[in-house]
Order: C-alpha cells, then sequence, then structure tokens
C-alpha cells in the first residue's frame, strides 16, 4: 500500500479508500491510484481486512448427498447469490450423516474462518448435533428443533395440494410411495398426504417406501400395479414417480386412464415423461436466496429463531385425470 501510494503521489489513507471502495475520493485521484495498483500488482490483503474488520466474507455450506436434484439446485442458488452479495462459498461435504461427521464439519469451517453457516443436512440426524455458539447458522429443511432460523419448501402445502387435486379429480383415495425415514421433508410430506385423506373423510392406505431414487419408484410401482383398487398416486418425487410411471406401464396399467400420478418436485425432465408428469414445483432458487439473506441478516443482526416457508405450486399436466 505504501509502495502505491508513492507511485500515485497520494497518502496511504487515499490507497485505503479506493481498495475499499469508498466514496470520498474524487474520480480523477481514483484513476491514479487504480493504475498505481495495475502497474505494482497490488491486491488488498483479504485477511488483514478481515481482522480489521471483523468480517471474512465467506459462507461456510455443510451439505450430504450433493448429487440429488434438490440439493444440487439449491447449492446453485445459494452461490449465486452469496457472490451477488460479495461473498465467497466455503463448501463442506459430510460423507456419512452422523453426529461426529457433522460436529467435524463444523469445527474444520469454524476453523477456516467463516462469518456464519448454512446446513444442507435433509436427516433428523441434525437433532443430535451440539451447533457452535457465536456462530450465525441458517437451517435448510424445516424439522429440525433449534433455536436458529430455518428455510425451507413449504412441504405440508405441497403434499395437500397434489392430494387435493387427486380427489378432486374424483378418486375415493390416494395411494402414497414416500420417501426415506431419515428425511425431514419426506416425513412432511408423508404427514400432510395423511392429514388430507383424513380431512376429507377417505380412507388412509398403507405407505411405501422408496429412497427418492427411480429404482425405489418401480419397485413401488410394481407393488401397486397388481392392486385394482389403486387408481392414484403421489409420489415423493419425480425421480420415484418416473420409476412409478414405468412400473404401472409394464403392468399393463395405463396412466392416467387407469391410474393418475403426481411427483414433487418439477424437475426439468418432469414435461419429458410419458405422459408428462404433473407435479409439485419447489423454487429451489428462492429456498437458496432465501438462506442466503437470512443467514445476513444473522450476521448484522441479534438474531432470533425464523422459519421461512417459500410456497409450492401444483403444475398441471397429462399424469391426472378423473378416475375411469
Amino acid at each position: 500500500m505504501a509502495d502505491v501510494a508513492r507511485l500515485a503521489g497520494v497518502s496511504g489513507q487515499t490507497v485505503s479508500r479506493v481498495a475499499n471502495g469508498k466514496q470520498n475520493v474524487d474520480s480523477v485521484t481514483r484513476a491514479r491510484v487504480q493504475d498505481a495498483m495495475r502497474q505494482l500488482g497490488y491486491r488488498p490483503n483479504g485477511a488483514a481486512r478481515a481482522l480489521r474488520n471483523g468480517e471474512f466474507r465467506s459462507i461456510g455450506v455443510i451439505v450430504f448427498e450433493l448429487s440429488t436434484f434438490g440439493t444440487t439446485r439449491t447449492l446453485d442458488a445459494i452461490a449465486t447469490a452469496a457472490t451477488a452479495r460479495g461473498y465467497s462459498v466455503n463448501l463442506m461435504p459430510v460423507l456419512s450423516v452422523n453426529r461426529q461427521a457433522v460436529t467435524d464439519a463444523l469445527t474444520r469451517l469454524g476453523e477456516q474462518a467463516v462469518d456464519g453457516v448454512i446446513m444442507m443436512i435433509e436427516a433428523r440426524i441434525l437433532d443430535e448435533v451440539q451447533l457452535p455458539v457465536g456462530l450465525p447458522v441458517v437451517v435448510v429443511h424445516a424439522g429440525a428443533h433449534y433455536d436458529h432460523p430455518v428455510v425451507d419448501t413449504d412441504q405440508t402445502q405441497g403434499a395437500r395440494l397434489a392430494t387435493e387435486h387427486l380427489l378432486d379429480l374424483g378418486h375415493r383415495t390416494v395411494w402414497h410411495v414416500g420417501g426415506p425415514p431419515s428425511s425431514f421433508a419426506a416425513d412432511q410430506r408423508r404427514r400432510s398426504w395423511e392429514q388430507t385423506l383424513r380431512d376429507h373423510g377417505r380412507d388412509v392406505p398403507p405407505v411405501l417406501i422408496g429412497d427418492w431414487s427411480s429404482t425405489s419408484g418401480y419397485d413401488a410401482g410394481c407393488e401397486l400395479a397388481v392392486d385394482p383398487a389403486v387408481t392414484a398416486v403421489f409420489v415423493a418425487n419425480d425421480q420415484m414417480a418416473l420409476g412409478v410411471l414405468r412400473a404401472l406401464h409394464a403392468h399393463g396399467r395405463t396412466v392416467p386412464a387407469d391410474v393418475s400420478v403426481v411427483g414433487f418436485d418439477d424437475m426439468e425432465e418432469a414435461a419429458q415423461f410419458w405422459p408428462p408428469l404433473t407435479t409439485v414445483r419447489q423454487t429451489f432458487t428462492e429456498v437458496g436466496r432465501c438462506a442466503v439473506d437470512t443467514l445476513l441478516a444473522e450476521l448484522h443482526s441479534s438474531g432470533g429463531h425464523t422459519q421461512v416457508a417459500v410456497a409450492t405450486t401444483l403444475v398441471v399436466r397429462n399424469s391426472t385425470a378423473a378416475p375411469s
């Protein structure tokens, strides 16, 4: 900084103002300082700035199952929103969901100087993890019980929309292919499906459990296809719904003439399934943006327990119809 000041013929304080983007420097002087910076290859020292300002401009993200559809879309939205606000993202994957693995990830992030943490571990293990004191944390997924802000899709609303859509078409009841028991989202969708049926005075069929994969959806679909009473199925995600569709076709059950199917997510390929899939749209970009906004609000306030539920919408395509 002293070298830049000498070359530009200004004070060190003026160089500091330019380096930090302050506006109280006239345009001619600013251009002279910036030219000196380029000539000397000067770059502001981020570590020194962090020590001075107490802010590292970095967000830690702890995540499990990087390959899942919702995780990749939400991560992309978090990275985009953080970059737009001048923050970098420090990604910390955990290879297995257990208390020690998550605790270790939190410890490593604390050592790497982040301003706050977004936790994206969609599993019940979060209830067993002791979160750090003094480090702002936002949890993505609404099942964990913490005195920290939570941001998630309105899972309850989405499952109700799917179930009521099928009931409104005239189906007597709705079967359900749920996600893994360890999943907060799967549990909330199942509970909402069941409550919606009860609210409408309908029978609640037994739940078939999958693991979010299309293969598990196919296995569940094979069970459903041999039961002639099955006329409507709400599937907890689009990938399993794809497997259900294939199983129904393989067993000679026509969709939607014999069986109507609704998914959850609205992944890009859902419109290209055969038939195109009616599904519940999650706005992952909004979830990621809200997670970043909520964390930054935590950084600059006293904090508090906030819950943000991002609304869902039902996208009706050709996989649902009135029972024949």
